[in-house]
C-alpha cells in the first residue's frame, strides 16, 4: 500500500505535466512536420502570414477563453464580426463628406465598431443573465439575427469601403513595427493582457469560481450575473477589435464575413486546456491553440497530403478529440 500512496502523486504530477505541455508537444510536431514537408515553411513571408491571419481568430479567442471558463458559450462571434464589419464600413463611408477621407473618419469608425462590439455582447449578456436564458441559445439566436443584418444591409451582395479611404486604412493590417505586422502586435498585446487578468485579478478568479460551481460561488459574495454580463461584453469588444484588424484586409463585408470563426475560437481555447464545461482557463494555452489550427491551414495549403477544403472538418474532430481527452483526465 505504501508503494501505491508514493507512486499515485508521481502518476498524478505526470498528467499534469503532460495536461500542460500537450498543447506546446503539438505545436512542435506540427512545426517538424511542416519544416519536412515544404522548404518554405519556416519563411518570414510564410510565418508573418500565418500569424496575421490568426490574429483575428486569437483575439476572439482570448474572449472565448473567459466565456468558457464562467461555463458559457458564445456561438455568435462569426456573425457578430459581420454584421460589425458591415456597419462599420457604412458607417466609414457615410463620415466621409464631412471629416474626409483620413485619418479622421477612421478613428471614428474605430471608436463605433468597438461600441457596437459592446452592445451586442452586452445584449448576448443581458438575455443570458436577466432574461434567464442559456448561453446556447440565446447565441445561436444571435448568431442568425447578425448574420440576416449584414446580408440585408449589402442587400444579399457585398458592402465595399471607398476606395480612397481603403488606401488609408490599409497600413493598419498590411502596416507594423520593425517588420511585425499590426495584427500580430495587438494579438499578443490582448494575449498579453488577457492572461494577467485571468491570473492576477479578483475578476479572473471569479470567472473560474463561477464555472465551478455557481451556487457557491454565490455563497461567496461574487455578483454572478454582473461578472457573466462583463464576460459576454468584454467578448463583444474583442470582437470588435479584431474586426478593426480585419476591415482594412478585404475593404469588404458580405455573407460570408467571419463564417465559422466560432467553431475556431471554440476549438482554439478546447486545445489549449480551457475547460469546456467550466471552472478553468488557460489564455496561453488559447494562444498555442490558435497557432496550431492555423499551422495545420497552412500545412494543407502548402502541401497536397489532405485537400484544404476538410479544414473545418479537421477542426471538427480536433474539438471533440480534446473534449474526449478532458474527460478522460478527470475520470483518471
Amino acid at each position: 500500500m505504501a508503494v501505491e500512496a508514493k507512486g499515485q502523486p508521481t502518476r498524478r504530477r505526470f498528467a499534469v505535466d503532460l495536461h500542460v505541455l500537450g498543447p506546446l508537444v503539438a505545436l512542435v510536431a506540427l512545426v517538424i512536420l511542416g519544416i519536412s514537408l515544404n522548404d518554405q515553411f519556416l519563411s518570414s513571408g510564410n510565418v508573418t502570414n500565418v500569424l496575421a491571419r490568426s490574429a483575428f481568430i486569437g483575439i476572439i479567442a482570448v474572449g472565448a477563453t473567459f466565456v468558457i471558463t464562467i461555463g458559457g458559450l458564445d456561438l455568435s462571434v462569426g456573425s457578430m464580426s459581420a454584421f460589425l464589419a458591415g456597419v462599420t464600413i457604412i458607417v466609414l463611408n457615410a463620415l466621409i463628406p464631412n471629416l474626409g477621407g483620413g485619418w479622421a473618419t477612421i478613428l471614428v469608425g474605430m471608436a463605433a465598431c468597438l461600441a457596437m462590439g459592446l452592445a451586442a455582447g452586452c445584449l448576448n449578456g443581458v438575455l443570458i443573465t436577466k432574461g434567464r436564458i442559456e448561453a446556447f441559445i440565446v447565441t445561436l439566436g444571435t448568431l442568425g439575427i447578425f448574420r440576416s443584418l449584414v446580408v440585408w444591409l449589402a442587400n444579399g451582395g457585398t458592402l465595399s469601403l471607398d476606395f480612397n479611404l481603403r488606401e488609408v486604412y490599409r497600413p493598419v493590417y498590411y502596416g507594423g513595427i520593425a517588420g511585425v505586422a499590426w495584427p500580430i502586435i495587438v494579438f499578443a498585446l490582448v494575449a498579453i493582457a488577457g492572461e494577467i487578468v485571468m491570473r492576477r485579478t479578483a475578476y479572473g478568479r471569479h470567472c473560474a469560481a463561477i464555472g465551478s460551481n455557481e451556487q457557491v460561488a454565490r455563497y461567496s459574495a461574487i455578483h454572478v450575473d454582473r461578472v457573466r454580463l462583463a464576460t459576454y461584453m468584454l467578448q463583444g469588444m474583442l470582437v470588435g477589435v479584431a474586426t478593426i484588424m480585419y476591415v482594412p484586409r478585404l475593404g469588404s463585408a458580405s455573407s460570408t464575413t467571419g463564417l465559422l470563426w466560432e467553431l475556431e475560437a471554440i476549438a482554439a481555447v478546447i486545445i489549449g486546456g480551457t475547460v469546456l464545461k467550466g471552472g478553468f482557463g488557460r489564455v496561453w494555452g488559447t494562444v498555442i491553440g490558435v497557432v496550431i489550427l492555423s499551422l495545420i491551414d497552412n500545412i494543407l495549403n502548402l502541401t497536397d497530403l489532405v485537400s484544404p477544403y476538410l479544414n473545418g472538418a479537421i477542426q471538427g474532430v480536433i474539438i471533440i478529440l480534446a473534449v474526449v481527452l478532458q474527460r478522460g483526465r478527470k475520470g483518471a
